[in-house]
């Protein structure tokens, strides 16, 4: 069964708007819903020794500059959602702003993504694809100092537009400067 804010909807079986009646995949028909202005924003994290993340502030990365390469792979990917996620829709992008938080303490970085669209369907996986592939290009131009990496906490933080709104509970902070 389907949740709409909270609600059971009982039309989809298993709640699941990509299945079919039978239970087949399928791309979902969007043709009938009205054009409106949409944001998603994704958040995720890379947790580094704080050596590493001194080394990418001061542009000494391995690699090179890491977080503008990292900006520009969430930007790229976020375009090409809908090549990588098979039932996605291709959508209009109107923007993309990718924004940093460092913790040098702990050698934290929080990476935000938001997309912005007008069509029939919302940027909810553009910005997560972003978000994760930026943690990702993260991790691959620091591997060789860095072992011990991890990427996580890949998660929607709000989306608007459309029928829905959505704001993560304990994350209705304004956005990042971007």
């Amino acid at each position: 069964m389907q949740r709409r804010n909270g609600e059971v909807n009982p039309e989809k079986p298993g709640g699941l708007t990509h299945l079919d009646e039978s239970g087949h995949a399928r791309m979902v028909d969007i043709s009938s819903k009205p054009d409106t202005s949409r944001v998603a924003v994704a958040r995720c994290k890379v947790s580094m020794s704080p050596s590493t993340l001194s080394m990418i502030k001061t542009g000494q990365g391995p690699k090179g500059e890491v977080f503008g390469t990292a900006r520009i792979a969430a930007i790229m990917a976020s375009k090409k959602t809908w090549d990588l996620i098979p039932m996605c829709h291709s959508i209009p992008v109107a923007g993309i702003d990718v924004a940093f938080r460092t913790d040098d303490e702990s050698g934290l970085v929080e990476i935000q993504v938001a997309v912005k669209t007008v069509g029939k369907t919302g940027a909810e996986m553009e910005a997560l694809l972003g978000a994760s592939v930026a943690a990702l290009t993260i991790y691959d131009m620091c591997k060789a100092v860095d072992k011990s990496m991890t990427v996580s906490d890949l998660r929607l933080v709000r989306k608007s537009g459309g029928k829905s709104e959505f704001v993560r509970p304990g994350e209705e902070e304004a956005e990042w400067d971007m």
